[in-house]
């Protein structure tokens, strides 16, 4: 039950991200989306590989990736700033 909801949730957040790319009329929103999915994803998982090398690592966990998919690489870097700021 507890998947069928995580399920629920994702379609509903790509759904509305796909709105916001209609309103703003772009000519692919689908394609424009999961290319902005994509390249926060990509942003945390940079972050997460370069820390071998800087000390600072975000954790993996449903809200820091959730964050990362939505916001991009400004959410990935307010995770960071915010990492800064309160630890």
């Amino acid at each position: 039950m507890r998947i069928f909801i995580g399920i629920l949730i994702t379609l509903g957040v790509f759904t509305a991200l796909v709105l916001v790319q209609v309103i703003a009329k772009t000519k692919k929103p689908v394609q424009k989306t999961l290319i902005s999915i994509c390249v926060g994803l990509g942003a945390l998982l940079a972050v997460n590989l370069s820390g071998y090398v800087t000390g600072v690592h975000l954790p993996l966990n449903p809200l820091s990736i959730g964050v990362s998919a939505v916001g991009g690489i400004p959410g990935v870097t307010t995770m960071l700033l915010l990492n800064l700021l309160f630890l």
